[in-house]
């Protein structure tokens, strides 16, 4: 085989690529000039990530990631500003953690608990609708996302999906080859080996939906968040 490639050219297609530029290029900018702009004249800029942490194509468990880098540093190197000019890091968690696909998920529940919160939770992936993996909260995986992300805040989600199970489990550190350990090891292979070790909390039945502040959250409730 050989000779040039033969490049065929459909000039419909290319007269409506032509259109969408002219319709787009009024939103097209040096994005790191105009937050940085913003900044200086003291505005609030929040920048939004997408997927969870340990998703992340460097620092997450390998070879089950995303395509891209998914922790709060990219914000930064994506959008063109400094990190000296971030000031706030909001962690977005559940009350339970949640995969989807193939990987490590080491308080994975299966079977009619797992299905419960799946379904009250609705547990979707947003982009290819598939269920989601759901199990307990795992705080060595929340300890190295805080590590990588540098959070100032956590603002914790879903609290409801949990109401009327008793007991509420929270793993607290796995034990690998014999040992505890209170951070995920490094290659993704010993994650798998991991078994995770459990504190028992006390569940809760009050319905939450009408809460609007934490005072108002049954007592198990506001115990299982501080703890």
């Amino acid at each position: 085989m050989g000779g040039d490639p033969k490049i065929v050219m459909d000039s419909t297609l290319i007269e409506r690529y032509i259109e969408l530029g002219r319709q787009f290029t009024t939103y097209i900018t040096d994005v790191s000039m105009e937050i940085n702009e913003a900044l200086d004249e003291e505005k609030h800029v929040m920048a939004e990530a997408a997927q969870g942490t340990h998703l992340d194509v460097i620092h997450g468990t390998l070879k089950f990631v995303t395509s891209s880098s998914t922790i709060a540093g990219s914000a930064c190197a994506n959008l063109g500003v400094g990190p000296t000019r971030v000031d706030n890091v909001i962690a977005i968690v559940k009350a339970y953690i949640t995969r989807v696909g193939e990987g490590p998920l080491p308080t994975e529940l299966t079977g009619e608990l797992g299905d419960k919160i799946q379904t009250a939770g609705y547990e979707f992936g947003t982009t290819t609708g598939r269920r989601r993996r759901c199990g307990w909260f795992d705080l060595p995986l929340m300890k190295k996302a805080i590590a990588l992300n540098g959070y100032t805040e956590i603002s914790l989600t879903k609290l409801d999906v949990l109401t009327g199970i008793d007991p509420i489990l929270i793993c607290v550190c796995y034990n690998y080859k014999g040992e505890n350990v209170d951070y995920p090891p490094e290659l993704t292979d010993d994650l798998f080996e991991c078994k995770p070790v459990y504190e028992d909390l006390p569940g809760w039945k009050n319905d939450l939906t009408a809460v609007k502040a934490f005072e108002e959250l049954p007592e198990n409730a506001r115990h299982y968040v501080k703890r």
